[in-house]
């Protein structure tokens, strides 16, 4: 019997080498944000890499928070990451911060400086970045490169103690000024900086930069493979370099695969932040925003995210995604999982004038056809109705096949009724219909067999809830919303539509007592959910996605 083909990629391939070749014996992987921001679509692939690669190797992953940069990062960071990795299913084995291991690689800098590989430099930040030459020119040494090694440890060491201002010296490694990769010329590796920390408070005023503070935290962690985004493979040399020189017994390895670049968003966290501040979207988790919470308030599920995820692969050159591919993740579970439920969003009065004045029939639906465990659900048909307004024509085309003067459809799992006339106020404006219906039709059956081409959803008008509605869509209208020619700023590419608020839906009796994130299928209309903005008098929906993708013939 032939053995299971199973594909792999680039990571399991390396992965499976260095088990073989016994570099580990055991994955561990580490999920490394900075606590600046809120996640967004793109660390979501982050985390299904790292997550699910301990995973698959029966190994662990650690949610090691980058706290590096004291200026700009703060606890309710921390708190919405952390929620937002639980959310999407996964489980880390513990939660670390750089920040516990600040002793750890302050000890070694010192380490470095003794053995004349780390040098303490006055240039400022502009000469720093005028002697490091170009991609065409290599850089030159600084005029402090060949300070002593006592006189870089006392020079560190005031630093340590606050002697001097913030920016005038800087801690930086020895390497080669004329190396074709401009991050091991002469790499800064400590500055000073006067910041209160969100867990240290301010017993540091010198703190490592990223590319020194990262290789460090992640060996003296016991990780095993350290998987990062692309942009970070030019920063590799300096990875290993630092762990090579510090002697580290077993140190963790580097591997990069391709970010998730998803057009029609933006995740620039500076352009994002602008978007919450100058009150263009109502907050971080707006549901039109790219954030993992604004997807979450949206209705978005963390199986489509994962399927989504999956479906891209794991790449070694970047890519742009098409925000459909994301659409039809949801859609395919929702189609599965949401009950079904009717709602009216711009509700037009329908008089059946044949029907009993009191009377009122339950009738029974499908929760979901999709799924016939989840059982069925009753809703209340009367004689004066709610339907779309755009369910009625006067004057209809010949292809159209809801209602109009004399056409008779089918009320959704309920009768087929005849428009037999209508009121309009002066202005022309339909306020009502009248309508006809056969009794023996319940159900869509008739003793004679006739059939109708239309079909339209419809709520009891008696029975009816009102309901605010937001339907949400792309927050841009181009592909590349951030880097768009034409336009002196991103906000000029702003869809005007992104959000239209309906404030007075219909929505059927079955949709009360919701609790927030409550998600459904409204028929013919489309996904939506349960937003915390609700009330017990009044529920508001946040529209999901649309039924079909009618992004694309829109915009063709």
């Amino acid at each position: 019997m032939d053995e299971e083909f199973v594909s792999r990629n680039f990571i399991e391939e390396a992965i499976d080498k260095d088990l073989e070749e016994k570099n580990y014996t055991y994955v561990q992987t580490r999920f490394p944000p900075e606590p600046n921001g809120y996640l967004h679509a793109g660390h979501a692939k982050a985390i299904c890499i790292n997550f699910g690669m301990a995973q698959k190797y029966g190994g662990k992953c650690n949610l090691r928070f980058d706290d590096t940069n004291p200026t700009k990062e703060d606890t309710e960071y921390v708190e919405s990451i952390m929620e937002d990795i639980k959310w999407l299913g996964f489980e880390w084995d513990k939660v670390l911060y750089a920040s516990d291991y600040f002793k750890d690689i302050y000890d070694c800098a010192v380490e470095l400086i003794e053995k004349g590989k780390a040098y303490v430099c006055d240039l400022s930040a502009d000469e720093i970045r005028e002697y490091r030459g170009t991609l065409k020119e290599p850089g030159k040494n600084s005029p402090y490169r060949d300070r002593t090694v006592d006189e870089n440890l006392d020079l560190f060491a005031r630093m340590t103690k606050g002697e001097f201002p913030d920016g005038s010296k800087v801690l930086r490694a020895k390497i080669d000024m004329a190396s074709p990769n401009l991050n091991m010329r002469d790499p800064v590796i400590y500055r000073i900086l006067r910041a209160t920390h969100h867990r240290t408070g301010d017993d540091w005023i010198v703190y490592p930069m990223y590319d020194f503070a990262h290789p460090i935290s992640d060996t003296i962690e016991g990780v095993t493979h350290s998987l990062c985004t692309l942009e970070f493979e030019d920063h590799r040399p300096l990875y290993d370099w630092v762990l090579k020189e510090l002697d580290f017994e077993q140190p963790s390895r580097q591997i990069e695969f391709a970010r998730m670049n998803l057009n029609y968003t933006l995740t620039s966290k500076r352009r994002c932040l602008k978007l919450v501040q100058s009150g263009i979207v109502s907050g971080w988790d707006d549901p039109r925003m790219s954030t993992l919470c604004g997807m979450r308030r949206r209705g978005y599920t963390p199986v489509a995210i994962r399927d989504f995820c999956d479906r891209i692969g794991v790449a070694k050159s970047n890519s742009v995604i098409d925000f459909s591919l994301l659409e039809a993740c949801i859609r395919e579970d929702l189609n599965k999982n949401a009950p079904r439920a009717m709602a009216v969003l711009r509700p037009l009065k329908v008089i059946i004038d044949n029907y009993p004045e009191d009377k009122v029939e339950e009738i029974e639906v499908e929760i979901n056809p999709e799924r016939p465990e989840m059982g069925t659900r009753t809703v209340e048909f009367s004689k004066v109705l709610y339907i779309e307004r755009d369910d009625f024509m006067l004057d209809a085309p010949k292809k159209y096949f809801r209602l109009t003067l004399g056409r008779e459809v089918r009320l959704k799992s309920a009768y087929y009724v005849t428009c037999t006339g209508y009121e309009a106020d002066d202005d022309g404006t339909i306020l009502a219909l009248h309508c006809t219906y056969d009794p023996e039709s319940r159900g869509g059956q008739t003793p004679d067999g006739r059939k109708v081409r239309g079909t339209i959803h419809w709520v009891s008008a008696a029975h009816a809830i009102d309901a605010e509605v937001r339907l949400y869509d792309r927050l841009f209208n181009v592909e590349n919303p951030s880097d768009e020619t034409g336009v002196s700023d991103f906000t000029e590419n702003l869809n005007p539509d992104s959000m239209i608020v309906i404030p007075d839906a219909k929505v059927e009796s079955t949709l009360t007592n919701l609790k927030e994130g409550d998600k459904f299928q409204f028929l013919r209309l489309g996904y939506f959910c349960a937003d915390r903005d609700s009330t017990p008098e009044k529920p508001v929906f946040n529209r999901t996605v649309a039924l079909k993708d009618s992004w694309k013939k829109m915009n063709k």
